[in-house]
């Protein structure tokens, strides 16, 4: 097969179904069940050969700890509404109900399958040299080591606590481990119920002297049992894992938010248990006290034939076996940079930047910060942190700004979810700074990722200005590909102030130029724009429009590019995530083909482009980047962006090189079928097959003065003919 026969092989022919699918809730894919299927896309790659074995062993970890929060927040929601007798159907006609049954069902054989993969790994593993052992196959070494071990590093951190009317079942926090045992003393047939919570603070592997070889902590404890339990000895033990609700709750009226948050985390940590995991064999008694205690139910326990917490697996992923690891990678600092050396402004001054992360180096935007903290000429800086690091350089540049008495004003969203408690103390820190710190609003997040610099150049203020579609996060920047902006362009550095007053204000900006945001103008502009590329091709103009993003689910807008495919827009689509449009239908989306790519790094960045009666790519082509997926939450409760670009050389980084290379890509790419499936095509002979991140890695970008565009991106793999 040529290469230009594989590129139209991916994509089937439509198919037909009945109008009633057509026009009822059949036209959507369920939300849960395609979130379901990516987390299988992750896992699949655990299983591809052409992966290196340690960075495959990391794909398992990764779905186990995707599963975990998906039960921790999306199961746990749907329970709820169980409990409340909610029979509402989601869009895609499921009730609660029904959803969970079907994401219990297929939830069960990913963790089957994960155990499956993880057993197959192992194997390989142990040929490489690196052992998970039993305590069966300890020699004598191992066992001095291991006393000296227990005693020094475990022992003092260990709660042992029996279980009877004098000592109640303790509380296991969320994803806590412990170990439950049955124990007798010699010549007394009366047995004792224990159990050993195990820290969260200590790692899960103990490394044995030698190469390569680990032991389990659980098994290290059941070879200590008489220092924790002196004169009993072990009839009967199994281990188990315990799911709470994650999801937080905040008052309306909070009258002190971050208050407010610090006591619904505590609530957080006690939330209702939503899925227990236990070994499979457990003593019944053991099992039972154990249900009972955590108030389970036995839909809710999931018994487990091999190794619980997979999520622990990215322990064994060793730094130093580079061998087994990605090849390195260094991003590269644009040359325009360069070129100023290392100026961000006068490079910005130069002309409009798009950097393209991981491929080049995150560090330009500490750099902008850091540059304007020290800039005697910089009066104000402006900035939204969703996420960041613990020891942010962000937020380290801020708080050196507002020291050097400059105006910062930091919009820190308290409600990120599972870094409510990070942002907290990233507050308190800027705060003790000297900067103003804002929490945006009740009832939406701030998603938005904006920067602005004013600084004072003669007798004019100019504003820089970043717009990312990505978190302000130097450490998921290196995995993570996203789009930085940086302008000084008059008209986006007045969108972003706006954007910053009804942040600090609550005044709802008006006027905007080149911006739309959620919740207010941002979805309109969407389906605006996506019902123009429909009357394009009414008239029988070229009409096309690419978009790539995390997730796709908001009907309103997945309803208006139905429209469009049937009007003949021809509409390709780049959707890592969850996807609920269902291509490839006759009469509804014929015209709309999707595609996932999972692979070294993870497909973050939002983007969308209209043909704009010019077919795509084109100089007439309409060109937006996002902080915003197409879901209900990002489009009507959160504050996003949605940021034009008119730039000639920018318009064209984008649509000929990152956008042609995603929709080229073979390596990496799923094909979603009109049923729901995603297929992966690799022929046998996989080593020419066009990857885009290697294609990014190789290669230049148009920013650091262009030597890569759309000329050395093979013909796009989206033909509709």
């Amino acid at each position: 097969m040529t290469q230009a026969d594989f590129l139209q092989t991916p994509f089937p022919a439509p198919v037909e179904l009945p109008p009633e699918v057509i026009a009822g809730p059949g036209r959507f894919f369920n939300r849960e069940l395609s979130w379901l299927a990516f987390n299988w896309r992750v896992l699949e790659e655990a299983t591809n050969p052409r992966v290196p074995l340690l960075e495959r062993l990391r794909f398992v970890s990764i779905s186990a700890t995707n599963l975990d929060e998906f039960y921790t927040v999306r199961v746990a929601g749907l329970r709820e509404l169980v409990r409340e007798g909610n029979v509402n159907p989601s869009h895609d006609g499921l009730t609660p109900r029904e959803q969970l049954q079907l994401i219990n069902d297929d939830a069960r054989k990913l963790m089957d399958m994960q155990q499956t993969t993880w057993n197959k790994l192992r194997r390989e593993l142990e040929t490489a040299g690196i052992r998970v052992v039993t305590r069966n196959a300890l020699t004598d070494t191992d066992l001095t080591f291991l006393r000296e071990h227990f005693l020094n590093k475990v022992f003092p951190v260990l709660s042992p606590l029996a279980i009877d009317p004098a000592h109640p079942f303790p509380f296991i926090p969320n994803l806590g481990f412990c170990l439950a045992l049955e124990l007798e003393r010699p010549g007394d047939k009366r047995r004792m119920q224990a159990l050993l919570p195990i820290p969260q603070q200590i790692d899960r592997f103990v490394r044995l002297p030698g190469e390569g070889r680990f032991l389990p902590l659980e098994e290290v404890l059941l070879l200590h049992l008489n220092s924790l339990f002196p004169g009993f000895k072990e009839v009967g033990y199994c281990a188990f894992r315990v799911l709470r609700d994650s999801d937080l709750e905040v008052e309306d009226e909070a009258e002190d938010l971050v208050r407010e948050f610090e006591t619904a985390l505590k609530r957080r940590r006690r939330g209702q248990v939503i899925r227990l995991k236990i070994t499979t064999g457990a003593p019944t008694s053991l099992h039972n006290v154990i249900m009972d205690e955590l108030h389970v139910t036995p839909d809710e326990v999931v018994e487990v034939r091999g190794l619980l917490g997979v999520a622990d697996l990215k322990e064994l992923v060793l730094d130093e076996r580079t061998d087994l690891l990605w090849p390195s990678f260094n991003p590269r600092v644009p040359e325009r940079v360069q070129d100023h050396d290392g100026d961000m402004f006068a490079a910005i001054r130069q002309k409009d930047m798009l950097l393209h992360h991981p491929y080049e180096t995150f560090d330009m935007v500490v750099r902008f910060l850091t540059q304007a903290a020290n800039d005697p000429n910089v009066l104000a800086i402006k900035q939204t942190l969703y996420r960041t690091s613990k020891n942010s350089p962000i937020v380290s540049a801020l708080c050196e700004a507002a020291e050097n008495g400059k105006s910062v004003t930091a919009l820190v969203e308290l409600k990120a979810r599972f870094d409510e408690a990070a942002n907290i103390r990233q507050s308190r820190m800027l705060e003790r700074a000297g900067a103003h710190v804002v929490y945006g609003f009740v009832n939406y997040k701030t998603h938005a990722k904006i920067s602005t610099v004013v600084r004072r150049e003669g007798d004019n203020l100019v504003t820089y200005t970043h717009y990312g579609t990505g978190n302000y996060h130097p450490i998921t920047a290196k995995i993570y590909t996203d789009l930085s902006f940086f302008t000084c362009d008059d008209a986006l550095g007045r969108d972003a102030t706006k954007v910053f007053n009804y942040l600090s204000g609550y005044v709802q900006p008006e006027g905007l130029e080149n911006l739309s945001i959620s919740p207010h103008s941002l979805k309109p502009k969407l389906i605006e724009m996506i019902g123009r590329e429909a009357e394009f091709a009414k008239a029988g103009k070229p009409a096309e429009i690419w978009a790539k993003m995390n997730s796709i689910i908001e009907p309103e807008v997945i309803d208006a590019l139905y429209a469009a495919s049937q009007a003949g827009v021809k509409i390709s689509l780049v959707i890592r995530g969850i996807c609920g449009i269902r291509p490839g239908i006759k009469g509804l989306s014929e015209n709309i083909r999707v595609k996932s790519i999972v692979g070294r790094y993870l497909e973050h960045s939002r983007i969308v482009c209209f043909g704009n009666g010019h077919g795509l790519p084109s100089k007439k082509s309409r060109v937006f980047f996002s902080s915003a997926d197409w879901m209900g939450r990002n489009l009507n409760r959160r504050v996003e962006t949605l940021v034009e670009t008119t730039n000639p050389t920018v318009k064209a980084q984008i649509t000929e090189q990152i956008m042609a290379a995603n929709m080229a890509d073979e390596a990496q790419s799923w094909i979603l079928q009109p049923d729901g499936k995603f297929i992966r095509y690799l022929p046998e002979d996989t080593k020419a097959l066009f990857n885009c991140h290697r294609f990014f890695m190789e290669n230049p970008s148009l920013s650091g003065r262009g030597s890569a565009g759309a000329k050395d991106v093979p013909k796009l793999a989206h033909s509709f003919d």
